[in-house]
């Protein structure tokens, strides 16, 4: 531990722990990726005068491969996450969890895109390789409780602590999380949920951190270039087949597509099916039939979607719910049509047609700005 102090007076960093002793007696692990978010939890907690430890998991080292910042699991993240603790003066390990992470999360999300779904691989690796990991480690170390540097809040409510978006929505991170389950968010703290991203830079740059000024990470980690489809095609070929691109309600045939891993519900450009007397979407992709199936927009407008494999966090309360079918889709009011939770199947019907309602997708349920909880969309029901 280092005894400097790293912050000016005023900021009270153990009040943002809820430690459930004295913060002498306690002990903090942080998930440090290396990134701004998470190094300042882990100064915050150095400076709450708790003893700390610091967990990085090294998942898959694509961005060292590329040359390029920004992802989360690259080498050069893992020297800024190891700077990062030296600094502060906190212990530091790094564990390598490729293998479970190339298995659960990259291997799933290649079979995904290969069946005509849209993945989304950061819920993925919250519920496994990382969180479930990460809980494990913190608890052999005796930790009291495990610190993330994502943009939620967790918040005491009548029956237990409750999961919030953050108070600024626009870094809220809260669809990414929707599995957390109860027993991990009663351990789980979340200090940077009531920041704006500027107060954490600030804090970073005051506390001297090198990476004070590192960019946020844009894509997926694996996908530091954001070209998905070339990691879909390495790890299964069979997706880059070319087939026919048809128009999904007169059935005609009105191109060739470079293989359904190229295309996504709702996408409009790529198509290259020009001379058409209306903009074209994709509507559907038939990965059994290798076909993109594309329509007018008004095809796109979905009533209602299946969702599986649900989770709820806390009682269901009897308020307006709404829900987010994409992170950065603003939340539509829908109603429950079966029980949310314990792996249920269950059905979202909304209020209004929604678009770009995606097989793949998570479908996130919040009432207010509260998580209730959430699951995979399976299917979709056309308001057309």
């Amino acid at each position: 531990m280092t005894d400097m102090p790293i912050f000016s007076a005023g900021l009270d960093a153990a009040a943002l722990f809820d430690l459930p002793k004295p913060a002498g007696e306690s002990r903090i692990v942080v998930a440090m990726s290396g990134g701004v978010d998470s190094s300042v939890v882990a100064a915050l907690a150095a400076a709450s005068g708790a003893e700390v430890i610091g967990i990085t998991l090294q998942l898959y080292d694509y961005g060292a491969a590329t040359g390029r910042k920004g992802a989360c699991c690259a080498g050069d993240d893992i020297h800024d996450a190891r700077q990062v603790a030296d600094r502060l003066g906190i212990a530091h390990y790094v564990f390598d969890h490729e293998s479970a992470f190339r298995e659960e999360v990259v291997e799933q999300f290649a079979d995904e895109y290969l069946a005509g779904r849209t993945p989304v691989p950061c819920i993925r690796c919250n519920m496994g390789p990382k969180f479930t990991d990460l809980f494990r480690m913190a608890r052999e170390l005796g930790a009291d409780c495990l610190a993330t540097g994502h943009y939620v809040r967790r918040v005491m409510g009548a029956a237990g602590p409750e999961l919030h978006r953050a108070e600024d929505l626009s870094r809220d991170q809260s669809y990414f999380l929707y599995a957390t389950t109860e027993d991990q968010l009663d351990y789980l703290r979340f200090p940077l949920g009531g920041l704006p991203k500027t107060e954490v830079r600030r804090l970073a740059e005051e506390a001297g951190l090198r990476n004070a000024a590192k960019p946020d990470s844009q894509d997926i980690c694996f996908v530091p270039d954001g070209d998905y489809a070339k990691i879909v095609k390495k790890l299964r070929p069979e997706g880059g087949r070319p087939g026919a691109i048809v128009h999904a309600q007169s059935g005609e045939t009105l191109g060739e597509h470079k293989g359904i891993v190229h295309y996504t519900v709702g996408q409009r450009r790529g198509l290259e099916i020009g001379g058409q007397p209306e903009p074209l979407y994709v509507v559907g992709l038939d990965a059994e039939a290798g076909e993109v199936r594309v329509g007018p927009k008004r095809m796109l407008a979905t009533q209602a979607a299946t969702i599986i494999e649900t989770n709820r966090i806390g009682p269901l309360p009897d308020v307006q719910l709404t829900a987010k079918v994409r992170s950065l889709a603003k939340p539509a009011p829908v109603t429950l049509e079966g029980p949310l939770g314990e792996g249920a199947t269950t059905t979202i019907r909304f209020a209004e047609p929604e678009y770009g309602v995606a097989p793949g997708q998570a479908a996130v349920i919040y009432a207010g700005n509260r998580v209730v909880g959430g699951g995979w969309i399976d299917a979709t029901e056309s308001a057309a």
